[in-house]
């Protein structure tokens, strides 16, 4: 799992213009979707183009997935297909990668073949939903139905998971923002293929676009949904100058923790 970290001045921002760390931090469960992104063989086996710390957030998107489904949410996994993309996206394939590769890719991803397939250890349940896309971005024009299936069902609120956090899953968070959801990154949910790629879209998502949180502050926040949020939950514990780094701890208790040596350290440049 990647470890998070955000430069100081990012939840600052966020502080600043919110008024708390979190935006999103009551989530309403029957309005509220995980989309997992990608967690496909093509993206973790390693006979294909697979991104190694995919395999190890499996059991964490597992154990989200199972949260939403308790808390009454909606599980929605993403797959990429090449199927009818050759002359629609031919640029893509055509001058960013060789035509071996492209010719690879087409192939790999096509609905019908093993690389198209969830990863075994995924544990899809019934209720859940399989959606298939065609760009990086699920909500983009022609790619999936994701959002008629999302807007049939009253959801405004997403969760994203899976892989790679800079590319698919950023791609569909941000166009899911402009389409007017509340869109949540779950950050240890989530898998490029090095930390540095991964923190700097959480970096650039936190600040613009929505927000960031682990899996154990949105299973808080979907089970307290019907009552009034805890008071910790509401109150920006960040200082100037404290830095965000947390594998499963809460930034509020880590900024708790670090804002006296912190601050101390910002005021001395």
């Amino acid at each position: 799992m990647h470890k998070l970290s955000i430069p100081p001045h990012v939840p600052e921002m966020v502080q600043k213009r919110v008024g708390k760390l979190h935006p999103y931090d009551t989530l309403v469960p029957s309005k509220t979707a995980l989309l997992v992104v990608d967690m496909q063989n093509y993206f973790m086996h390693p006979n294909y183009q697979a991104v190694p710390m995919a395999r190890t957030i499996v059991p964490n998107v597992n154990r989200l997935a199972d949260i939403v489904r308790a808390a009454g949410g909606h599980v929605v996994w993403i797959k990429t297909a090449t199927d009818d993309t050759r002359e629609s996206w031919s640029n893509y394939h055509d001058h960013l990668m060789s035509r071996e590769y492209a010719d690879w890719r087409y192939t790999s991803m096509d609905t019908g073949h093993h690389g198209h397939a969830l990863w075994d250890t995924l544990t899809v349940k019934p209720g859940d939903v399989e959606i298939v896309k065609k760009r990086f971005s699920a909500f983009i024009q022609d790619s999936s139905e994701i959002d008629a299936y999302l807007r049939q069902r009253g959801i405004d609120t997403l969760l994203i998971a899976g892989t790679t956090t800079n590319v698919c899953c950023e791609s569909t968070a941000r166009d899911a923002m402009m389409l007017n959801y509340k869109v949540v990154m779950v950050h240890d949910a989530l898998a490029a293929y090095t930390d540095v790629e991964h923190n700097a879209t959480l970096a650039t998502f936190y600040m613009i676009f929505g927000d960031v949180q682990s899996i154990d502050e949105a299973a808080q926040w979907l089970m307290s949904s019907q009552r009034q949020p805890a008071a910790v939950s509401r109150k920006a514990r960040f200082t100037a100058g404290s830095t965000v780094r947390s594998s499963s701890r809460s930034w509020t208790a880590l900024a708790t923790a670090s804002m006296t040596c912190c601050s101390s350290r910002s005021s001395t440049g």
